[in-house]
């Protein structure tokens, strides 16, 4: 397939790969083009700035999470239709799962991909050391896929001289890659770094605002012909007959809620577009607002988000508690993670320091702690059989929270990979499987399939009984 597509990467942290990426999708969206996002590694947080604030549609990209045929095809899935999709990438480009390890990094993500990738690098209080970093990362690996250099914190006046010193320096290296833009200094675009990236409606209009004037500016330092050249040189984008998929089912009526407002707001794309294609229709609800569950519905999915941050409007809906506690109780299928882990228990502590009163289906109460609790890949094993992980089955996730529990589950065993680590977790009960990990299905597709048919079985119990929800 031919997917124009380009990775925005850097040589660490803080060098300005969200800022140039967003700008780009706003600046090619802004001259007519259809875009696609995405971004490496297991964090929510910037497909879903990418959707909330650009209006653009994303997707996380992992290759822990996933074998590479797989993730391939699920890219080319997501980006077929764009005229350009711009990956960022994550950490520095060779950093991967461990210190010394290139694992699930950006550039093997760059690698799996076969997308070219354009180098954001500080340009502020360096001048020829700025070559020296350059060549490092061109000579570290002979199938590096830098295909241009965008030098961040610049500015104008500088850039010209900066610009014919680099690419000189290059191509005398035998390195001919261009440099393809600048980022000027301006307070427009020191965007505020929030709890876990959290955007509070009254926000979203001053950051669509910013990145419309972030897009106008790159119109006047970037050079988005070249930029978008480099993107349509990628190679055609090679799918594996046979990659990892879900059977396709046709749709029967199964209805499956999907806790979605500013308390649940963390799911993977590829998750949810996993429960469609084995036949599942996704039926939106607040927990925040809504005084009960959609009608019909077989099942239910609490994600991650900011609980914590809306602990007393969620306890407030006393009604809407009382009825999730009780349908999960009565057998409703239901898979809680993280924050939505938190929500079924009997208390939380808020963010003002208050415990307020959950669902209750989870004996137990969350608090606050002074650093975080978890953070990382995690491997996760069933240590007892359960309705959709049986003892030995594995699956990958991902752990990111500054609240705990005391009683954080102890039918899987959680394993740091790579490290001698590992500790209890995960509660299977009944039909609910609700723990802190965030959970790639894509990493076990039996999971989902298991958590489908208990939802199929639930119905079929209900509609005999006359108790259809």
């Amino acid at each position: 397939m031919k997917i124009p597509r380009i990775m925005i990467a850097a040589p660490m942290s803080g060098c300005g790969k969200t800022t140039v990426a967003c700008g780009l999708m706003q600046a090619f969206g802004s001259r007519g083009y259809r875009v696609a996002g995405a971004k490496c590694g297991p964090d929510y947080i910037d497909p879903m700035f990418h959707r909330e604030v650009l209006g653009i549609d994303s997707q996380n990209l992992d290759l822990f999470f996933l074998r590479q045929e797989v993730m391939t095809r699920l890219f080319a899935e997501h980006a077929g239709r764009a005229d350009v999709t711009v990956i960022e990438g994550v950490m520095g480009y060779y950093d991967g799962m461990a210190l010394d390890s290139e694992r699930a990094s950006s550039y093997e993500t760059a690698k799996a991909l076969q997308a070219p990738v354009i180098l954001t690098v500080n340009g502020k209080g360096a001048a020829l050391s700025v070559l020296a970093l350059l060549k490092g990362f061109l000579t570290f690996r002979k199938d590096h896929h830098i295909a241009g250099i965008i030098l961040n914190r610049t500015s104008k006046a500088v850039y010209g001289r900066m610009k014919k010193m680099i690419e000189q320096g290059l191509w005398d290296m035998g390195y001919p890659v261009p440099v393809v833009g600048y980022v000027p200094e301006d307070p427009i675009f020191q965007i505020e770094s929030r709890h876990l990236g959290l955007v509070v409606p009254g926000e979203l209009r001053d950051l669509q605002e910013a990145f419309v004037k972030i897009g106008k500016v790159f119109e006047e330092t970037m050079d988005l012909e070249a930029i978008l050249r480099i993107a349509g040189a990628a190679g055609d984008l090679k799918i594996t007959e046979g990659a990892q998929r879900a059977a396709k089912a046709s749709p029967d009526g199964l209805r499956l809620a999907v806790a979605r407002d500013l308390a649940f707001c963390f799911y993977y794309k590829d998750n949810l577009r996993l429960f469609e294609e084995l036949g599942c229709e996704l039926v939106p609800f607040s927990p925040l607002t809504d005084a009960c569950l959609p009608d019909g519905i077989s099942g239910l999915l609490l994600g991650g988000g900011y609980p914590e941050v809306y602990a007393k409007e969620l306890s407030e809906n006393v009604r809407l508690r009382r009825e999730i506690k009780a349908k999960l109780e009565g057998g409703l299928p239901c898979h809680a993670e993280c924050g939505g882990f938190l929500y079924l228990h009997e208390s939380m502590e808020g963010v003002d320091g208050i415990d307020y009163e959950m669902a209750g289906f989870i004996e137990g109460s969350a608090v606050r702690k002074d650093r975080l609790v978890r953070f990382g890949y995690v491997e996760i094993e069933g240590d007892q059989d359960g309705a959709y992980l049986e003892r030995g089955d594995t699956l990958k996730g991902h752990e990111f929270h500054y609240w705990d529990s005391s009683n954080n589950g102890d039918a899987c065993i959680a394993r740091k990979p790579g490290r001698d680590v590992a500790w209890d977790c995960i509660h299977m009960k009944g039909n609910t499987f609700a723990g802190f990990p965030h959970i790639h299905y894509y990493s076990n597709l039996l999971f989902a399939r298991r958590f489908v048919d208990r939802m199929r079985k639930f119905r079929a119990v209900r509609e005999k009984e006359g108790k259809y929800i």
